[in-house]
């Protein structure tokens, strides 16, 4: 495991792990299907901790240039569990437009990315990834924030208004313009 390499060297090191990304859902494979309005994703009703890329950017600079952080492992999540149905509905709330999560396969959602015209050197080992650490094994909340930080992780609705009152998810935006 790349953390026990770590920890062997005799190095400082600090771990900071984390789960899913909010900014998924605007600034990386999700953002388009918010555009359209429609979330289809395999995932199921299982809770994940959604943390902020802030949150862990901030961990990771207090790591770097503030003592008392050394062979510390901080698992950074979000305040709450939410399924991928709550936090779209969240991101609709936000941006006061429908948007809807459909739950699907991983064979569905593997044939779609598919006919995407994506290749299957990329899409079956990103589709097996999701299908493991969508098995329940992130369904519990860290505390990671507040150990290096001394302050709350970010909530998910919080990142919900703040991206939606940046334009990202408006059908006027830059990236949204095409649709």
């Amino acid at each position: 495991m790349a953390e026990q390499a770590v920890e062997a060297t005799g190095a400082e090191w600090t771990i900071v792990r984390s789960s899913w990304f909010c900014q998924n859902f605007s600034e990386s494979f999700l953002v388009e299907s918010v555009l359209g309005g429609e979330v289809t994703f395999p995932a199921g009703d299982v809770g994940e901790p959604f943390i902020d890329t802030g949150d862990i950017a901030d961990v990771a600079v207090a790591a770097l240039t503030e003592e008392g952080h050394s062979e510390q492992v901080y698992e950074v999540t979000g305040p709450r569990l939410l399924t991928f149905a709550e936090a779209v509905a969240e991101i609709a709330k936000a941006t006061g437009r429908e948007i809807r999560y459909v739950r699907v396969s991983a064979e569905t959602y593997e044939t779609a990315l598919l006919d995407q015209g994506l290749p299957v050197s990329l899409v079956s080992p990103l589709v097996d990834l999701i299908t493991t650490v969508l098995d329940g094994r992130n369904a519990r909340l860290g505390d990671g924030v507040q150990r290096a930080l001394g302050r709350a992780p970010h909530d998910f609705s919080d990142y919900a208004r703040e991206t939606a009152a940046s334009g990202v998810w408006s059908n006027s935006s830059p990236r949204g313009a095409s649709q």
